[in-house]
């Protein structure tokens, strides 16, 4: 889009946003508005109002903002004093709040629609409701907000509404979020089994039930024999550490407000915290012994369990959870080696994203520090301009097409993000790659070098898949929950038409198992069809229908989720067709 079209689009999303207040105080008198921008796909308004808005009162709301549209009412723009504007909103706290915050002798714009409304608005909108005719515009969802985002202040509503241009755009995009809800990993994994969350276990924490845990199960072997295969030295480490350790790390000076501190620093002699990473708990496994350059590059991996306090509003699914497993590495490497051990973590993650089927979803962060936010960092100007200039030209080198992010950074390096975006377009980080070279001196990690003098090395921390419930989530969202059939907890389902077949059936499952198959045999008496209905709606990759021929001649009726009817095999060839499609990680 055009950069004049998107202004047009912002200003009208804007303009309605008034219009969707006032609709608002009509309906309810009593109501307190609070702000109501324009965002991306339309606008919203956050509102202090006793009647619980619900779905029922959608269509009353839309009746009542498109009469205030026909009526032809004027945007009209007017500056008044802070004194003056404080009178006029005087009484309601939240915009008393956000007027006392600007200065004093500051002018400050309001808007009128009709002869009957004002709010306080920066602008700029339409000059009258009428150019808002052909604006096609659909109220979405009600959803509490706390006042500003802080969850110490008061739960509002907040009234969202889809707003387009035209009635097509409209359209299309409410098909593209119909079709996101099918995908959308914190409906879907629910219904598919395979996770589930409690409210008195705690939000963040989710519960991996059989499906769940068996998928992840499935791609923590897969990523350390990988790792193995690759060089890499499995550690596995404790989940909590002494403040001590962390105070060392800087964790304690940059982090603490995102960690599970335990115990009170005031009163307990001594205090320990949750770990939020392992990078400092898998430095000691280099620190067990003196080291030589002939050591490095040394790599360590770990399929990690960490802990980070996120805030309650952030929590989503299994995208973003305050426990969570990773696939985290840390490697050691002389300032020669850096280069080709950086590209060798890329190539891994690389290699991990294309066996998963999410290669092409991905996009590159160059994440970097911020230099007028000193106090989030460690490490000086000089030192950081040296690390953020080699990642610059590894990046380079290797042709990674990347954004940059300022202030994206960890406080002690700067790293490479790879971006991955849910169904609803929010995009989070699924992989990353750092480049260290302060944590070593911190923790005295050295090496002897060829000239005999003692050096601390470069750190790289990554991870080669990310964490995986994060993973899982994108994998739900890529697949539908129809995953490729190595990774499908249950790959095949055995329906036998009849009681008759069972004893056959069951041979069949055996067989199947004897190869490490994941295999059910639903021997409900139920009628063959809605087995297979139900087979299906499981997204289970294979099922294998057994009937009178099927025992007579020895043999499976094979059929393909997508695929649908294979015919008749022989079982050993149908076992032959399934585990080389496991073995090569088919996507299909």
């Amino acid at each position: 889009m055009e950069k004049e079209q998107e202004e047009k689009l912002h200003m009208y999303r804007h303009s309605m946003a008034h219009v969707l207040a006032k609709a608002l105080t009509k309906l309810w008198p009593e109501i307190k508005l609070t702000i109501g921008p324009a965002i991306d796909n339309g606008f919203y308004y956050d509102v202090d109002l006793d009647h619980g808005i619900t779905p029922e009162d959608f269509t009353k709301i839309e009746e009542k903002m498109n009469e205030i549209i026909k009526n032809n009412e004027d945007f009209v723009r007017m500056e008044v004093s802070k004194a003056e504007a404080l009178e006029m909103f005087k009484g309601n706290e939240y915009k008393l709040e956000l007027i006392n915050e600007l200065p004093e002798n500051e002018v400050i714009t309001v808007y009128k629609t009709g002869e009957d409304f004002v709010d306080l608005c920066r602008g700029p909108h339409v000059e009258n409701t009428k150019f808002l005719r052909s604006f096609a515009f659909k109220i979405e969802k009600v959803n509490g907000a706390y006042w500003r985002g802080n969850e110490k202040n008061k739960m509002l509503q907040r009234v969202y509404c889809y707003g387009f241009l035209d009635k097509a755009d409209l359209k299309q995009y409410v098909a593209m979020i119909e079709e996101a809800l099918k995908r959308d990993h914190n409906k879907l994994g629910r219904e598919l089994g395979i996770f589930t969350t409690v409210d008195y276990i705690g939000q963040g924490l989710p519960i991996l039930l059989p499906k769940g845990a068996r998928i992840v199960q499935l791609l923590q072997r897969f990523v350390e024999d990988e790792e193995q295969r690759r060089g890499w030295l499995l550690t596995k480490t404790p989940f909590m550490a002494k403040s001590d350790l962390y105070k060392i790390s800087g964790h304690w000076d940059h982090y603490k407000d995102g960690m599970f501190v335990l115990g009170d620093e005031e009163k307990d002699k001594e205090v320990f915290a949750l770990r939020p990473m392992t990078c400092p708990f898998q430095y000691q496994a280099y620190l067990n012994e003196a080291r030589s350059y002939k050591d490095l590059p040394l790599r360590y991996n770990e399929t990690s369990t960490l802990f980070r306090n996120e805030a309650s509003g952030e929590m989503h699914g299994l995208i973003r959870v305050r426990q969570f497993t990773i696939s985290e590495g840390h490697l050691m490497c002389t300032p020669e080696q850096l280069e080709d051990e950086f590209k060798g973590c890329l190539e891994l993650a690389i290699y991990m994203l294309k066996t998963l089927g999410l290669y092409e979803d991905a996009s590159y962060r160059f994440s970097q520090w911020d230099p007028n936010n000193r106090e989030k960092y460690i490490g000086t100007q000089e030192q950081w301009d040296e690390a953020q200039g080699i990642m610059e030209k590894i990046l380079t080198n290797l042709e990674v097409p990347y954004e940059i992010g300022i202030g994206e950074a960890a406080f002690y390096g700067p790293k490479l993000d790879i971006q991955i975006k849910n169904v609803w377009g929010k995009e989070d980080t699924l992989i990353t790659i750092q480049i260290d070279q302060l944590l070593a001196e911190k923790f005295g990690m050295e090496y002897v070098d060829s000239d005999g003098k003692k050096k601390n090395p470069y750190i790289i921390h990554r991870t080669s898949i990310g964490c995986y419930e994060r993973t899982l989530a994108y994998l739900i969202e890529k697949y539908a929950g129809a995953f490729p059939a190595w990774l499908a907890p249950t790959q095949v389902k055995i329906l036998n038409i009849a009681d008759a077949h069972l004893e056959y059936a069951n041979q069949v499952k055996e067989s199947l198992e004897k190869y490490g198959l994941r295999v059910e045999l639903d021997d409900r008496n139920e009628k063959i069809g809605k087995k297979i209905r139900e087979a299906q709606l499981s997204k289970t990759p294979y099922m294998l229908v057994i009937g009178d021929k099927e025992v007579e001649e020895g043999k499976v009726a094979v059929r393909h989720r997508k695929e649908g009817d294979k015919g008749a095999m022989l079982v050993q060839d149908f076992i032959n067709l399934i585990v080389a499609e496991v073995a090569s990680k088919e996507i299909k």
